[in-house]
């Protein structure tokens, strides 16, 4: 591994030259070669593509600390921050926080960030908290996007009553809160199933005279949607329109989420041609929420018109929409009807994931026809050569299916490519 290999500054075979060195002096040279142009941007895409092997990727930010003249960025030193954090390896956390500081670079609010997300994630509330109330001690004072951030993080962990908390220590600071402020709260006790407390905390705002917008509306709407409560959500939505906030996309497909759940798919198509009516263009959310709601009520024929709809639309159905309509025409018992929308997949732009082919070779099972199994071992091998991984759970399914259906010959086959794909072989399986 000498300097020569690394004339070119692609990150992509640096990082594979990274990955693959089992030398730590030679690495050390070729990394220092002159030949190589360091600079933060190839640097940190390098940081980038070794993300998934996280003390690789630190070994080297650690070399380069020891350039003879380059020295790293602000933006370098918090990704080997949040890589480090990640590893739950808070001493080099600490370390590389004390070495930007020596260097003048840091750390900045983005840093503290960084740390304050990852001892959340790691079950340390507190500590987060601890560690974001004590910024200005390494020079980085705190602001009011700084103090969102830590709510956004420890509502997003259901740490509602935390946030809530530092939420009036803030004010206690003397920083205002601002309606972004606000509204991360409110979404903190809507995703804990708070909604009593949210509800009086949207009363507050109100109360605050806070100018309360289309995120705070849409916010209640999905949260009482969540929990069944039609009647509030509706009574929201129509309050927010005599408020002269005009609602937004994601509004009503907050709304049309909620009738089709807990009331009727047909009160929903009404809000949905409601919202056409006034100008408004569904998106691919508002029309998978409609089609799941025509679905689960049964009407598929309707759902698969509105599917046609969302390419008059210019709104291409996605992988999502397929999904849905082929998982319930499968339970309905129309295999034929979802293996047909399939075959438009792989046709179109669309093609399946790993749950599309999951569906339809389940689906296969029901009817406990030979010709059905045959399709399952066809689907097996096209997810395979997609290069999705089915589980083994799948390959043995499949293959029991196909020897109790006397489709031997086929049956070796799927085990040929279960030994390619690394499985071992089934114990009462031998080719």
């Amino acid at each position: 591994m000498g300097g020569a290999s690394l004339k070119s500054e692609d990150p992509t075979s640096l990082a594979t030259m990274i990955l693959n060195s089992t030398n730590p002096h030679a690495l050390t040279q070729a990394l220092h070669s002159p030949t190589v142009q360091w600079t933060p941007h190839l640097v940190d895409q390098i940081l980038k593509r070794l993300w998934n092997h996280a003390l690789k990727a630190l070994h080297f930010f650690n070399i380069l600390s020891h350039h003879p003249t380059y020295i790293h960025s602000l933006s370098s030193f918090d990704h080997a921050v949040d890589l480090a954090a990640r590893l739950r390896d808070y001493k080099t956390v600490w370390t590389l926080v004390h070495r930007m500081k020596s260097l003048r670079l840091g750390p900045a609010p983005k840093t503290f960030a960084i740390i304050a997300e990852r001892y959340v994630s790691a079950g340390k509330a507190d500590r987060a908290v601890k560690i974001f109330l004590s910024m200005h001690e390494h020079g980085c004072r705190q602001s009011l996007t700084s103090f969102n951030t830590i709510l956004d993080l420890l509502c997003k962990e259901n740490k509602v009553e935390k946030a809530y908390n530092l939420f009036k220590e803030m004010v206690e600071r003397g920083i205002d809160p601002n309606l972004t402020t606000y509204n991360i709260i409110l979404k903190g006790y809507f995703r804990a199933g708070q909604i009593e407390e949210a509800w009086r905390f949207f009363l507050e705002m109100k109360k605050r005279k806070c100018e309360i917008d289309v995120i705070t509306y849409t916010t209640v709407v999905h949260g009482f949607g969540v929990v069944g409560e039609t009647k509030r959500a509706r009574k929201v939505f129509d309050e927010m329109v005599k408020e002269g906030v005009l609602p937004s996309v994601p509004t009503y497909n907050a709304l049309i989420q909620v009738l089709c759940k807990k009331d009727t798919v047909d009160n929903a198509i009404l809000v949905f041609e409601e919202m056409v009516r006034k100008g408004y263009v569904p998106n691919s959310t508002t029309y998978n929420v409609l089609i799941r709601g025509l679905c689960h009520a049964g009407e598929m024929e309707r759902a698969v018109e509105y599917m046609n709809r969302m390419k008059e639309d210019e709104c291409e159905p996605n992988v999502q929409t397929y999904n849905v309509v082929i998982r319930y025409f499968c339970d309905a018992g129309e295999i034929e009807k979802g293996l047909e929308l399939f075959e438009k997949m792989g046709s179109g732009d669309c093609l399946p994931n790993l749950d599309t082919y999951n569906i339809l070779i389940s689906a296969m099972f029901v009817r406990k026809k030979s010709d059905d199994l045959v399709v399952a071992g066809k689907l097996l091998i096209e997810m395979v050569d997609r290069g999705f991984m089915p589980r083994r759970f799948t390959f043995n399914r499949v293959l029991n299916g196909l020897l109790l259906t006397g489709n031997q010959d086929f049956a070796k086959d799927i085990l040929r490519l279960q030994s390619r794909c690394g499985g071992r072989l089934p114990r009462q399986f031998k080719l």
